[in-house]
């Protein structure tokens, strides 16, 4: 009996090493080490009262300020055509923070605070990527005075200013995480040496809002060495009978100090995103045609809404290309957050269009809204790839075809017809919806 175990023991002994001997013969299969992308960096830049007749890229004005930077960005990227926003800038800030319009948020008017229970950009960012971003927002806030409101809601790193502009560019009031001190530094350069500090700093993928002040007023000569509108007065008189160049001349600042911040760009745009919006359009004292006086910054109209967007850089493929896709201001809100990571593509009133920066051919917006308020009276406007409806506050109604029109000269219901009435009809039932 204990023969029979030993030989039965040795057979299964000799039966493994065999098998392991075939095993050693065989070849081992490669082992394939898959590299994750990290996350791309993000940085949302905001230039102040920016409309397209001053931004390179767009057939609108006769005159363009020097913007190598953009337009380098706009060569490797997406320009967007029909971007709303809202017509001053408190607002479209407030909805981009939020993805809610201004109806919902209560901020429609410039010095209206946003409320601090609401869920901001930074925070969705943060609980989408299970943080694994950090945030910040360098410049210009205007959505509330209290210093601690901006990290209140979220922001991990604030600095910059509260208000809605500065006396001087060159002597104004600086906020840091609730901190007052004064600076003297040009803000575009104070705000861009702000954000590459900020960013040589991180060690996670981050997530910037930089909101630069110009080319708001006061209209002033920037920096010589930041800007190529030549040797020009700098006296009031001056500025005030001839302010398009000296708003030029912020303008081509920004855009030199934007390309400063992005060379500080660890890898560049490989792993970054860069988005640049105008708030609001170009201010009446230096609006060109084909928008008119009374149609500029703060109007419903084109030349208050209509603003430049351009997107370049990590996951963008659709290159040196035009987008006529109908975008509004809060859609921003879940844009960027797909871009950190997140699945959801509606919330609020917020439609993500990041499916866009790589395909032509997605769903897209039927309708766009936008709205302003002066005094607690609001006007709103609705549109959808073809016709535009104005309700101001005092019930007038007109109704523009843009495909025909784009800068609204001619109200169709002065002319009205069955087919019209259809048209305006279709149109205030989505502008009842989304304020409902």
């Amino acid at each position: 009996m204990s023969n029979y175990i030993m030989v039965k023991s040795f057979s299964t002994l000799v039966l493994v090493s065999l098998l392991i001997l075939s095993c050693d013969k065989q070849e081992s299969p490669e082992t394939t080490i898959i590299e994750e992308t990290p996350p791309p960096n993000i940085l949302f830049v905001i230039a102040d009262d920016m409309g397209k007749d001053a931004t390179p890229n767009y057939s609108e004005g006769q005159e363009k300020p020097q913007m190598p930077t953009l337009e380098m960005l706009a060569s490797s990227g997406i320009t967007f055509d029909n971007v709303w926003a809202y017509p001053v800038c408190s607002p479209t800030r407030a909805s981009i923070l939020t993805g809610k319009l201004g109806y919902h948020t209560g901020v429609l008017e410039v010095e209206q605070d946003i409320s601090l229970s609401e869920e901001s950009l930074h925070d969705f960012v943060k609980n989408q990527s299970k943080g694994a971003y950090d945030t910040a927002l360098i410049g210009k806030w205007h959505l509330s005075n209290n210093l601690a409101d901006p990290n209140s809601m979220g922001i991990d790193y604030f600095s910059g200013i509260l208000g809605g502009g500065v006396s001087s560019y060159t002597d104004w009031e600086k906020v840091t995480n609730g901190v007052r001190t004064n600076s003297t530094t040009y803000t575009t350069t104070a705000f861009s040496d702000a954000a590459i500090n900020w960013i040589s700093s991180r060690e996670k993928p981050w997530f910037l809002w930089l909101a630069y002040n110009a080319p708001h007023t006061p209209f002033h000569l920037a920096p010589a060495d930041l800007h190529k509108q030549g040797s020009l007065p700098s006296d009031d008189a001056s500025i005030a009978a001839n302010p398009l160049p000296y708003y030029f001349s912020a303008i081509e600042a920004l855009d030199q100090e934007l390309g400063r911040v992005i060379a500080a760009i660890p890898d560049g745009l490989e792993n970054t995103l860069i988005i640049f919006i105008g708030d609001n359009g170009t201010p009446s004292q230096v609006i060109q045609t084909p928008y008119r006086l009374r149609r500029a910054k703060g109007s419903i109209h084109q030349g208050g809404i209509n603003v430049p967007l351009i997107i370049a850089g990590a996951g963008v493929s659709r290159k040196g290309i035009r987008e006529a896709a109908l975008i509004q201001s809060t859609d921003l809100f879940t844009t960027i957050a797909q871009m950190a990571g997140s699945e959801i593509t509606e919330k609020h009133n917020s439609k993500s269009f990041y499916s866009m920066l790589r395909e032509a051919n997605v769903p897209k917006r039927t309708y766009a809204y936008a709205e302003k308020s002066l005094n607690g009276a609001v006007t709103y406007a609705v549109r959808n790839d073809q016709y535009k409806l104005i309700i101001e506050a005092d019930g007038t109604e007109l109704l523009y075809n843009l495909s025909n029109d784009a800068y609204e000269n001619t109200n169709l219901l002065n002319n009205p017809s069955g087919a019209v009435e259809n048209i305006k009809n279709t149109l205030l039932e989505e502008a009842t919806r989304v304020r409902n």
